[in-house]
């Protein structure tokens, strides 16, 4: 969001020939600006190949493979720049459905995300991110099915599958026990565990308990977000009246708030002490919201900070950053 200009992937309709080598040419700019400002993680579009796994359209099916020279060089610089790339494929991927066909529509949705990944080159640290899928009114029996799917996946993706818990329907449990089944490896979501813990799980406990899933010599990775605590204004029409009535809409927990809140980050962070892992923060203003958090961590908690390699001779410079992005509004203070 610090550069409107810049593009995630080809959006052009079908009928103009998008294609995964424009996409490139965004991502290679995408890389420039992550790098300008040290950030060291990015989720790629999950349609970063328009087309590719669209069943009525195989004009677009072989694009990964024509595009082997552009994903070798895409990857080579992430490598160059220590950037960690991942995908999250879109909700419409669901491995525990009891519709057979939209489970092979699945996998073939991450196995065309694996190809590119491997065409990249990309370590084992380059993983595809999917939740459970729905519960279909019987909850144990979805989470077998995830398992039985499992067993059935090609092997470049069951190699960068990784599954996370989410806040309305499977919960830590649920992606623990399928662990269990599977040796899947396990994302920890801190804000999705306190949305849904019905059985009362230590979130410390837990968060260890997922960061053990990953393979030795892989680095973890945990998502964080804040919950948004606007208070909205919803104007309806009433269609016989035509007036305009308006209601006081108080915020859902789980959804994502723009910013991450630095008091929350730095609790988790304090709580997590002695643990390994790589943080992506799922925040509506992306990466605008590390922008922020960097300096806020280093006035708020300088321990915290040195975490991430962050020390007080690099305020002057982050300020600077943030200045250069962001308008901060006078809180009146001294």
């Amino acid at each position: 969001m610090a550069r409107p200009d810049l593009k995630s992937n080809d959006t052009r309709r079908w009928s103009n020939g998008p294609h995964l080598r424009t996409s490139l040419e965004y991502l290679d700019a995408i890389l420039d600006h992550l790098a300008k400002h040290r950030i060291s993680m990015y989720r790629m579009s999950s349609d970063l190949a328009p087309y590719a796994t669209h069943p009525d359209m195989p004009q677009f099916h072989g694009m990964v493979a024509e595009s082997a020279a552009e994903l070798a060089a895409i990857g080579r610089k992430a490598r160059d720049l220590d950037i960690r790339l991942s995908f999250h494929p879109s909700q419409f991927v669901v491995l525990n459905s009891p519709d057979p066909d939209l489970v092979a529509k699945s996998v073939w949705d991450l196995t065309s995300q694996a190809e590119m990944l491997d065409a990249m080159g990309l370590g084992p640290e380059a993983v595809l991110v999917i939740h459970v899928g729905g519960t279909y009114g019987d909850r144990a029996a979805s989470n077998a099915r995830w398992v039985e799917t499992w067993a059935t996946l090609p092997e470049p993706v069951r190699r960068r599958l990784v599954l996370e818990h989410d806040d309305i329907r499977f919960s830590a449990s649920d992606t623990l026990w399928i662990h269990e089944h599977t040796g899947v490896p396990l994302i920890f979501d801190h804000q999705h565990f306190w949305c849904l813990n019905p059985d009362g799980l230590d979130m410390k406990e837990t968060l260890s308990r997922m960061l053990a899933t990953w393979p030795a010599g892989v680095r973890p990775k945990v998502h964080f977000s804040s919950p948004r605590t606007e208070l909205r204004e919803l104007k309806r029409k009433d269609p016989k009246t035509r007036k305009v009535t308006t209601s006081l809409v108080a915020p859902v927990w789980t959804g994502h708030a723009d910013f991450c809140h630095p008091f929350e980050f730095i609790g988790f962070m304090r709580l997590a002490e002695g643990l390994t892992f790589d943080v992506m923060l799922e925040a509506k203003a992306k990466d605008l919201a590390l922008i922020r958090l960097r300096p806020d961590l280093l006035r708020y908690a300088p321990d915290v900070a040195a975490r991430f390699g962050l020390h007080a001779a690099d305020t002057p410079a982050l300020a600077a950053e943030e200045a250069g992005v962001l308008e901060t509004a006078d809180d009146g203070g001294a």
